[in-house]
């Protein structure tokens, strides 16, 4: 066991150490002592143009500034990309799982048609550019196939239906495009 004279004298010792360790760390680079704090020469007397200037020089921060501002965001710059938004319009009629504009993904839901309802598809659809062109996305098609609701089997399908959707995305976002010029064309 330790006893208790021997940890009264590390404590004294760190004591010792840390002391003076604290007081040379307040010495500035010219060699002389400063405390903690900033010149009350270089700052004016007024607090509020004090708070401004520490605002100008980035040194603070307002409570109340942020208050004032909108939450949550403002979402205008989705619905200018004709690209993001042919392709929204293309699947409209399957419920979404996700849809990330700063990510350039879109993935449906899994989607069964009323007449089989033992297959199902799900879309993902991934942006890779904001230019129209055919290769600016990547359409890949997932079909589910399930025998009496049990024993479901999820595959990618290669098959004409994403070829489909990337040319009807591809010819509504330039529906899009063109409508937009000619807004502009008015102006």
């Amino acid at each position: 066991m330790i006893n208790n004279s021997f940890i009264k004298k590390i404590n004294l010792f760190f004591i010792i150490i840390l002391v003076p360790f604290l007081l040379v760390s307040c010495k500035g680079p010219d060699g002389k002592f400063k405390l903690p704090g900033g010149d009350a020469r270089k700052f004016p007397a007024d607090p509020a143009e004090r708070v401004k200037k520490n605002l100008e020089e980035g040194r603070g921060f307002r409570l109340m500034d942020n208050m004032n501002k909108p939450r949550g965001g403002v979402f205008d710059f989705a619905s200018s990309n004709e690209l993001w938004r042919a392709s929204l319009d293309t699947i409209n009629f399957m419920p979404l799982a996700s849809a990330n504009y700063s990510g350039g993904i879109i993935i449906t839901d899994w989607y069964t048609n009323e007449n089989n309802t033992d297959e199902s598809i799900k879309i993902s659809i991934r942006l890779l550019t904001n230019e129209i062109r055919t290769d600016a996305l990547k359409v890949k098609i997932f079909s589910k196939t399930c025998n009496n609701k049990l024993n479901c089997k999820i595959k990618e399908t290669n098959n004409n239906l994403a070829l489909e959707i990337t040319k009807k995305i591809l010819k509504t976002a330039t529906l899009y495009k063109e409508k937009k010029e000619k807004e502009k064309e008015k102006k």
